[in-house]
């Protein structure tokens, strides 16, 4: 019998040759099964005893350093291992279910982080994001779902602003995706009590230019965030939001005033991974890449919503590019096709 690390190891390293993001293991009635989300899809994978994946979850909760015991709550956790030969992060997440927990792992190699430029697909785009860099203090709020690429453009701004900038950063990070030996990165560990507030207060007296928080998660953070932007530092963060606006609401729904909004806030952005089509080929081959574009709030669009809010005319409308409108001039330009269209326009609701 193949021993339980080796297993594990086989799944993990299958999943970062085929550049799986995520690996889910779950239970049905019929038995186990495990499947990797690849450039957005779920595929299929092998099917395990209930012995071997009950005993696959228990030696990966082990390596994450959760409780191997406690099935009847969520839990979640972290490694690094080497995979294929590269250095991999992994993030744990166990979930209770009808047939016994279930376990996602986001796989998140340690990448070469590259320039704004590269990651873009437009030029333009990636200028006005470096241009808000310049700022010595305020907010930039990076929002869009998982897996939109939202990490890659923060660590590529973080790059940026010590290169370009020579600027003093800290991060505050769950978990450390890509360690980097030019900034100060701090893991949040709730277990010990070192949350994003926490962590953020303790930041503030380091003397940062610059401060990198993960996920703006609960309303102590918002706050805390938004007070460090008003008192001359410069705050780059994340949110699971559809859109641009949609980081303002939840500022709001934190707590965080319209004012302290206004004075705070220097711009948001929505992003989206888009595949490129491969004009060589014309998609016939397995060279596919990909790029993001961004919807863009800044300067007169952000203040003239801001205003709009203040004197709740919500019919008002605010001139700006959205997602739809940027993911279409990608599908007119013939960057990508027109499926990419329907599945990050029509499927996220914005007809």
């Amino acid at each position: 019998m193949i021993s339980i690390e080796k297993t594990a190891e086989k799944i993990l390293t299958r999943a970062i040759q085929l550049s799986a993001s995520d690996i889910h293991i779950f239970f049905r009635k019929e038995g186990p099964f495990i499947q990797f989300r690849i450039d957005n899809k779920l595929v299929p994978q092998e099917t395990l005893s209930f012995f071997e994946a009950e005993r696959l979850i228990a030696h990966l909760k082990f390596l994450a350093a959760m409780d191997i015991g406690e099935k009847r709550r969520p839990q979640s956790g972290a490694i690094t291992m080497n995979l294929a030969d590269q250095v991999v992060g992994l993030r744990l997440s166990t979930l209770p279910t009808a047939y016994l927990e279930s376990l996602v792992i986001r796989l998140i190699p340690q990448q070469k982080i590259l320039p704004l430029e590269q990651l873009s697909l437009f030029p333009k785009t990636a200028q006005k994001l470096i241009a808000l860099l310049k700022h010595s203090h305020g907010m930039l709020i990076l929002t869009g779902p998982t897996g939109s690429g939202k990490t890659t453009t923060l660590y590529s701004l973080l790059h940026h602003a010590h290169v370009m900038l020579t600027r003093n950063i800290i991060t505050l990070e769950d978990p450390i995706e890509n360690v980097s030996e030019k900034v100060l990165q701090v893991q949040i560990n709730e277990k010990a009590g070192i949350t994003y507030s926490v962590g953020l207060k303790a930041v503030l007296r380091h003397d940062p230019d610059v401060i990198i928080v993960g996920e703006i998660r609960d309303a102590e953070t918002a706050k805390i965030a938004v007070r460090a932007a008003l008192t001359g530092h410069l705050i780059l963060t994340t949110m699971h939001t559809r859109d641009a606006q949609g980081a303002i609401s939840r500022l709001l729904e934190f707590g965080v005033s319209l004012l302290e909004i206004e004075q705070s806030l220097i711009g948001v952005t929505a992003q989206r991974l888009v595949e490129l089509r491969c004009l060589a080929c014309m998609g016939d081959c397995n060279c596919a890449k990909r790029a993001s574009v961004y919807e863009m709030l800044y300067g007169k669009s952000l203040v003239d919503l801001i205003h709009m809010l203040k004197d709740e005319k919500g019919s008002a409308f605010i001139s700006y590019r959205r997602l739809r409108d940027e993911i279409g001039k990608a599908v007119a330009m013939g960057y990508v096709d027109s499926q990419e269209y329907d599945r990050l326009v029509y499927q996220d609701g914005k007809k």
